[in-house]
């Protein structure tokens, strides 16, 4: 016999989701399929402008890590409007913009369109496995939260920070800690959704696009070093 969803409030007793959790995490998945176009749309760009960024690659960090930073908090404050999903996307769109050097480094490798393929199914298996923790468990991960942030605020620090040291040593560990930590905020945001921590699906887009965005730079960057061949 099926369990019957509480009319008004959609509350399961059997601990499915209820649901206004499955809305929002419907609706989370269909607007991260939607932030694709536009992050595809910038990355062409930004690899046709790719000399561009990288002849300020400082400065274009700099510039692009303090837009994103207030498109967050922009979004943030138009969570429950239209515009909070517009600069959703153009967040999404800076972001692909500035994954255009990255991506123009690894096509002139002779393996490099298998090495953004690897790099592209690598986050989507991180991404399911984290995704099917959470809402199979339905643990509350949310206790990870703050030490995720303060590992995150430490590699922002750290890569900042080796952009001028350059060793390369230290990028590689950034990059490899930079997964871990967020393929740990996927299970935290998804988590979080899940248990209904997170009631608005902006939002919670956000918190997982960017997971996604830096798993799949920096596995591509882990691939590149290890397994990239150059002529």
């Amino acid at each position: 016999m099926q369990p019957e969803l509480h009319p008004r409030t959609g509350y399961s007793p059997a601990g499915e989701l209820s649901l206004p959790q499955q809305r929002v995490l419907r609706n989370t998945y269909l607007l991260l399929a939607l932030t694709m176009v536009p992050t595809v749309i910038g990355a062409m760009i930004g690899m046709s402008t790719a000399g561009l960024i990288m002849q300020h690659p400082i400065m274009s960090t700099l510039l692009v890590l303090g837009a994103v930073i207030g498109l967050q908090f922009a979004i943030a404050a138009n969570r429950d409007s239209g515009l909070g999903i517009a600069l959703l996307l153009i967040m999404t769109f800076i972001l692909g913009w500035w994954l255009g050097p990255l991506l123009t480094i690894a096509l002139a490798l002779r393996n490099g369109p298998q090495l953004v393929g690897f790099a592209a199914a690598g986050t989507g298996v991180i991404f399911f496995v984290m995704a099917a923790i959470a809402t199979t468990t339905k643990r509350d991960f949310s206790f990870m939260g703050k030490f995720l942030f303060v590992g995150m605020i430490v590699l922002l620090v750290a890569m900042l920070a080796n952009m001028f040291l350059q060793i390369p040593a230290l990028a590689l560990t950034i990059s490899a800690l930079v997964i871990v930590v967020f393929s740990l905020f996927l299970l935290h945001d998804v988590s979080r959704i899940v248990n209904g921590g997170e009631t608005n699906y902006v939002m919670a887009t956000t918190g997982v696009y960017m997971s996604l965005f830096n798993i799949f730079a920096n596995l591509l960057q882990l691939l590149m070093a290890f397994s990239g061949e150059r002529d």
